[in-house]
């Protein structure tokens, strides 16, 4: 009790020491933010515009996750099944279970991830224990105060606050889970929001002006969450050591014990810093905001008096005491360095970058083929309710925020003053987030507004233009970010360097630059301020020159400065005051049915209604799902083979032609389609399947036999015309006797073309498909002789017909040839005066 007494005392009186000293910065950063508020509305800034839309409130009616896991209490040391809710907000809630949570109880307790950390080992946890109680260290390998029920844990580790630990079944909720956790962090961490442009303005320097005066100009990675927490964090920052040394040889008991009670220690008194903290706090905001209204009076009249005061004091200031002392320290210490560390900067960044572009492209490319199958408004509306969500899927977004993780400043952290690169790392993956949604809400509004009088056959190709339109407009936003965050980058790492160098020489001169401004103006013109300004405008030329020539070297698809659109699409900025849209219900069903359930209890019904964000868009398939758990996988997507038009029609034909055609003469019709190789005309080919199907046997027989004549008419004239070449070649040289040779070959190939039976269908008008002679059909039919003779000289025909590869005739087959064309030149000189029965028997009787 002693010991406890001592450290409430302790923390009493810092925490009023340091908000003390924060008021009084406070009160002077707020007029000064002000006035630079009121100058910016009456001037406006310059700068490209962005070219994508701006989701205002993104999370409406969304929660993140949710899911069952083990829970390690401290209370009774075991390990229990949870439910874990997290809401918009990016807290986490824990309840006994889902029915809890269903009924709208209150949870067991909530966790507000600024400033956490998660591990996915107890090796990271102990190493990271060790540093924050030194004297009671616990080795790798001994036992340590817990056990985790699986081999996938995951700990939420903070240096003042309680630490947190959950453990999964699989590697894969493990990894789902982790992304959950990275995103709650890095959401908390993000820092104040930008729309109060004074008040936030004013704490970040106040805070800032503290940790210089007090020795430390780098950056801080506990620079998260609300002011209150800042706070705390700040009055930690200096309490934690004093207190370390006052109770840790108080501590009794093992090892681990000692450290558990240390972290129980830390975190009660980390509340009761927050709470002090939190209640005086408001109390200075709430002084500021009243005397506000005359502070704004002041302003609005003497606003010209005021920017000629203060620019008349910075150029004393820049001239007399910056610019010789700071232009010696860029040659030397910061110019050699800008292009190092902004290579180390844009390479992880820009592929972090072009994987939120490519991860855009994949989801509408998806889409799209889904819509090809079954192309309607309602599986739209389903689809576009799932990627609406896409750039808050912790899950879905990791592959982006891990290339953002090798992100390494080695070498330059000790030099520079900066504590770790996770700084960078979280502002750059809140940045590609932000750039996802603006790309989805932009495509959204396009897609929405094309959809009003479109009909479903053109889905894909509206999906295809609005699609095109969006990529573009991301690049050129994705550039404008990434050379701002490198210009932020590097000043939050030069110009704390500098000011901890210039300080020392130029802060006592600085007092003096006072007597220049009037003293009605003292309270918006701060000689501090404007020696920082200074140093900032020095090394900004350097700064911006190294990203203008890093945009102009194209490495990084990076668009030049001299490119700017502005007003390129003012027609698309006014979508963004429409509302937003809500796909399910819009051009989906069946959310009436489930909110009639509960329609007798508001809450229960709002519940039902908050959509999933993690639940909504397909993770990966086999995917292991605790039972009991809510965030229901989507099934996975069937991947659509991308194939041409021509394959697919042909495919669909074919299976259309096997269903026309009897099944006895499937089999033959396919096979003389392979070896004949018609024209591929899908309607021509269903034409003579039908027509095929629909004849006659008797008119079958018929035509067999005019196509056999005309063969043989055919062939007739073939040989006429290779005897009379024969002669020539009798009286001609060897030369001129090779070259008919290679002349024989074609015209016989020729021939050969010329029996296809689509040929021979023109001179057959009963029929338009030669039917094969032995075909099943004619199998009850009694075969007469002359069939068997049709048959015969049908057979010899395709004999003599036969070609190499080379294009060349067989050798084999010219004395057969010359045999069977003799016959059919006397079959030709009967054909004028006889029927065909007679021509054919004449044919025979000389064969």
């Amino acid at each position: 009790m002693h010991v406890k007494d001592k450290a409430v005392k302790l923390k009493h009186s810092r925490t009023g020491e340091l908000m003390g000293e924060f008021g009084r910065l406070y009160e002077q950063q707020y007029a000064v933010a002000l006035f630079n508020k009121m100058r910016y509305d009456i001037e406006g800034g310059g700068g490209p515009q962005n070219q994508l839309l701006h989701r205002k409130v993104p999370l409406k009616n969304k929660s993140i996750f949710s899911g069952d896991l083990f829970q390690y209490l401290e209370e009774n040391k075991k390990w229990r099944n949870r439910f874990l809710f997290i809401p918009d907000s990016y807290n986490i809630n824990y309840y006994e279970n889902k029915q809890a949570h269903d009924r709208g109880l209150h949870p067991k307790g909530t966790i507000n991830c600024a400033g956490y950390r998660v591990l996915t080992s107890m090796e990271e946890y102990l190493e990271l224990l060790n540093t924050s109680l030194p004297g009671v260290k616990a080795k790798v390998g001994s036992s340590p105060f817990l056990k985790f029920a699986t081999q996938f844990p995951l700990i939420l580790w903070h240096p003042y606050a309680r630490h947190y630990y959950f453990c999964m079944v699989t590697e894969k909720e493990q990894q789902k889970w982790n992304a959950v956790f990275q995103d709650c962090v890095r959401h908390t961490n993000n820092g104040l929001p930008e729309e109060c442009k004074v008040q936030t303005p004013a704490f970040t320097d106040a805070v800032r002006l503290f940790r210089q005066a007090h020795g430390h100009y780098g950056t801080w990675d506990m620079m998260c969450g609300t002011p209150p927490q800042i706070l705390a964090n700040l009055v930690m920052e200096t309490l934690l050591p004093e207190m370390r040394d006052l109770i840790t040889p108080k501590l009794k008991g093992k090892m681990h014990e000692r450290q558990r009670n240390w972290m129980l220690i830390s975190d009660a008194v980390y509340g009761l810093v927050q709470s002090q903290t939190r209640a005086q706090y408001e109390a200075v905001v709430q002084s500021c905001e009243a005397g506000r209204p005359p502070l704004e009076t002041t302003i609005r009249t003497d606003m010209d008096q005021i920017i000629t005061s203060k620019e008349h004091v910075s150029s004393k200031i820049k001239g007399t005491l910056v610019l010789p002392k700071a232009e010696k320290l860029l040659k030397v210490s910061i110019q050699p360095y800008i292009s190092s560390i902004l290579d180390a900067l844009m390479e992880p960044t820009s592929r972090g970058f072009f994987e939120v572009r490519d991860l855009f492209f994949r989801e509408l490319v998806d889409m799209s083929k889904n819509l090809l199958n079954d192309g309607n408004k309602e599986k739209l509306g389903e689809h576009m309710e799932k990627i609406s969500m896409l750039a808050f899927h912790p899950v879905k977004m990791q592959s982006c925020y891990e290339k953002m993780e090798s992100l390494s400043l080695e070498g330059l952290q000790q030099r520079f003053d900066v504590s770790s690169p996770s700084v960078f790392v979280q502002r750059a993956q809140i940045l590609m987030r932000e750039q996802m949604d603006d790309a989805v809400y932009t495509f959204e509004q396009l897609l929405h507004q094309s959809l009003e009088d479109q009909e479903a056959e053109d889905l894909c190709k509206t999906s295809q233009r609005c699609q095109d339109r969006v990529i573009k407009k991301f690049d050129y936003d994705s550039s404008t970010v990434r050379k701002k965050f490198f210009r932020e980058a590097l000043l939050q790492i030069f110009i704390p360097y500098m000011l901890k160098q210039l300080s020392p020489s130029c802060s006592a001169e600085l007092p003096r630059f006072q007597e220049l401004i009037f003293e009605d103006f003292s309270r918006f013109i701060l000689v501090e301020n404007i020696f920082e300004e200074a140093v900032l405008h020095t090394v900004m030329k350097d700064i911006m020159m190294a990203v203008k020539e890093a945009a102009v070297q194209r490495r990084h698809n990076l668009y030049r400065d001299s490119i700017v659109l502005t007003n390129s699409d003012p027609n698309l900025h006014l979508l963004g005051e429409n509302p937003p849209i809500d796909w399910a219900e819009e051009y989906g069903g069946g959310q009436e049915e489930e909110d009639g359930e509960n329609a007798g209890d508001p809450e229960a019904q709002k519940r039902r209604r908050m959509k999933q964000v993690v639940s909504m868009i397909q993770v990966e398939d086999n995917v292991f799902v605790l039972p009991n758990e809510s965030c229901l996988e989507v099934p996975a997507v069937d991947n659509i083979p991308e194939e041409e038009a021509e394959v697919r029609s042909d495919t669909s034909l074919s299976q259309q032609s096997e269903k026309q055609v009897p099944n006895g003469t499937k089999k033959d019709v396919n096979k003389n389609a392979i070896d004949e190789k018609p024209p591929t005309n899908g309607s021509a080919i269903k034409e003579e399947e039908s027509t095929t199907e629909m004849s006659l046997q008797g008119t079958e027989s018929k035509s067999a036999i005019d196509c056999a004549i005309q063969e043989i008419e055919n062939a007739v004239q073939e040989e006429e015309h290779e005897l009379r070449t024969q002669k020539t070649e009798e009286s001609s040289s060897l030369k001129e006797e090779t070259a008919a040779e290679e002349v024989r070959p074609t015209s016989n190939c020729e021939e050969g073309a010329r029996l296809n039976p689509a040929d021979t269908n023109k001179d057959s008008p009963s029929s338009t498909e030669e039917e094969p002679l032995d075909s099943p059909e004619r199998e009850g039919e009694a075969v007469t002789p002359s069939d068997q003779q049709e048959n015969h000289i049908t057979a010899s025909t395709h004999d003599s017909s036969q070609c190499d590869d080379s294009g060349f005739h067989s050798p084999t087959n010219e004395a057969a040839e010359e045999k069977h064309q003799a016959g059919k030149e006397e079959c030709n000189d009967s054909e004028t005066g006889e029927d065909t029965g007679k021509g054919e028997s004449a044919h025979m009787d000389h064969q």
